[in-house]
């Protein structure tokens, strides 16, 4: 008989936009797993908390100590499914959720396709560790702030209009300002010189507020970028002129396609991607750490192109049976997203889901009942949930839970 469903340890990684020590909820969850040798250091900066089987920072059984991947290559059919498994033609987990913990922001970004992930990995596998492409969802705990896709093209054109803006549009002026304008901008930012850069954010901070229209942030929002990496890093015109900068409240959520431009900036996030990890960085980050701005240019992607285009709704999960479940979906087949809010004594019942699961408790206390057991559930308990068991919760402190699941 296999165990389905069984509890994880999980690990913490530091880079230097994560929060500090037990600031950072992403350690702050990793330490509160049960049985684990997990210190944090105040001291040490806190990022993402990885979940599943990416070998990067793969997961463990907590009970044996055994690699999750090891654990389902023993038994793909009763962990994974074979439908999920037939669908990706393989029996890893097609997702990877992380926690993570957001002091200020991450570098410019974007994920390559899978046309181009896949060049990058057999050129340069160190760099590019796999061959697939890395759409994403963020979804906030609380506060969330955000760079993500491009602003509506009208509102580019109409900020490019201000003087210190002017030397980064084409020579040639076309009648219409439309998506290769919109790129040849994004470049002539990336590739301007240190000297220039800083002096066209000194320039955008002496202009008067109601010059910017709608975008009153901008000027307000220099100085803080520039404390982080510098006022002559090229990140910051690209995220403030060009992209959406979004204040998410908790249980909002944005997508972030294959190839979506973005830039997180503050604040504790759920996030899922399908299973990858590269990226292209250009920008709030040291130059030896950028990739060809060439190359970044043109996998550029124009979606979203408005922020209510970057908005992931939630519903009610039509699998429930208290209706205390939401369901995010993005329009991939990789995952989908559930989250689970539970009262004092309130309960909810998942169906069974066709496919593997990951779930991690962020807040409260409670029990799970699942495959003939019943398992305590407190927060930073994470689980991994085989295919087709039914998930009965029952909350005696306000409970909290995210599950990742593909079908």
């Amino acid at each position: 008989m296999v165990e389905k469903v069984f509890q994880l340890r999980c690990d913490c990684n530091q880079y230097p936009w994560g929060k500090q020590g037990s600031k950072s909820l992403a350690a702050s969850l990793c330490a509160k797993t049960p049985g684990t040798n997990f210190k944090i250091d105040e001291n040490t900066s806190y990022a993402e908390m990885w979940m599943g089987t990416y070998p990067d920072l793969p997961s463990y059984v907590l009970e044996t100590g055994e690699n999750l991947q090891d654990v389902i290559d023993k038994h793909p059919d009763e962990l994974v499914g074979k439908t999920v498994a037939k669908k990706f033609n393989h029996t890893k987990l097609p997702y990877l959720p992380k926690v993570l913990s957001i002091a200020k922001a991450l570098p410019l970004q974007l994920h390559p396709n899978k046309e181009l992930a896949s060049r990058l990995h057999s050129k340069n596998p160190d760099q590019f560790t796999d061959p697939n492409h890395k759409p994403e969802i963020a979804l906030a705990l609380g506060d969330f702030e955000a760079f993500c896709g491009f602003k509506a093209l009208k509102d580019i054109h109409r900020l490019m209009q201000l003087p210190p803006l002017q030397p980064f549009l084409p020579e040639v002026k076309k009648p219409d300002f439309d998506d290769q304008t919109l790129k040849h901008v994004v470049k002539a930012m990336l590739t301007a010189s240190d000297d220039t850069v800083r002096k066209t954010n000194d320039s955008l901070m002496q202009l008067p507020k109601e010059k910017f229209g709608e975008d009153s942030y901008i000027p307000e929002l220099i100085p803080r970028l520039s404390e982080q990496y510098d006022k002559a890093d090229n990140g910051t015109l690209v995220a403030l002129v060009t992209m959406n900068y979004m204040q998410l409240k908790e249980g909002d959520s944005i997508y972030i396609p294959a190839d979506g431009i973005h830039a997180y900036l503050s604040g504790d996030i759920i996030e899922c991607m399908a299973r990858s990890n590269n990226v292209l960085n250009t920008g709030f980050c040291p130059r030896a750490d950028r990739d060809s701005v060439d190359m970044f240019c043109s996998v550029l992607t124009f979606t979203p192109h408005d922020a209510k285009e970057a908005i992931l709704p939630s519903k009610v999960f039509d699998g429930c049976k208290n209706g205390k479940t939401k369901l995010y979906g993005p329009p991939l087949s990789e995952f989908s997203m559930l989250a689970t809010t539970l009262g004092d004594g309130e309960s909810d019942t998942i169906r069974a889901l066709g496919g593997p699961g990951i779930m991690i408790v962020t807040e409260g206390e409670g029990t799970m009942k699942a495959d003939g057991k019943e398992h305590k559930l407190s927060q930073g308990y994470i689980f991994f949930i085989g295919h087709g068991v039914e998930l009965e919760f029952k909350a005696t402190q306000q409970l909290k839970m995210f599950t990742a699941f593909a079908e």
